[in-house]
């Protein structure tokens, strides 16, 4: 699988609405990761919010990062 993310906008509640190259919207609650010590700077909304992508994937400045292709698999398609 090879889905690359084009963007990404910070809904609430540990959850990502992300806009898919393939031109799909879906959503990504990452709150499941939070207790793994890596992502626990994501506990700070202030943080999940400054969301970024690069190279097709979402990140964050420190170096925390997802893999696109498991963001899409656990992510749930939104309405369009």
């Amino acid at each position: 699988m090879t889905t690359r993310i084009q963007s990404a906008e910070y809904i609430s509640d540990n959850q990502l609405r992300l806009i898919f190259k393939n031109g799909e919207c879906r959503l990504f609650d990452f709150s499941a990761y939070l207790n793994y010590p890596v992502y626990q700077p994501l506990n700070d909304e202030e943080f999940s919010k400054q969301v970024r992508v690069e190279h097709g994937t979402i990140c964050w400045e420190n170096g925390i990062d997802f893999d696109p292709d498991r963001v899409y698999l656990e992510s749930i398609e939104l309405t369009k």
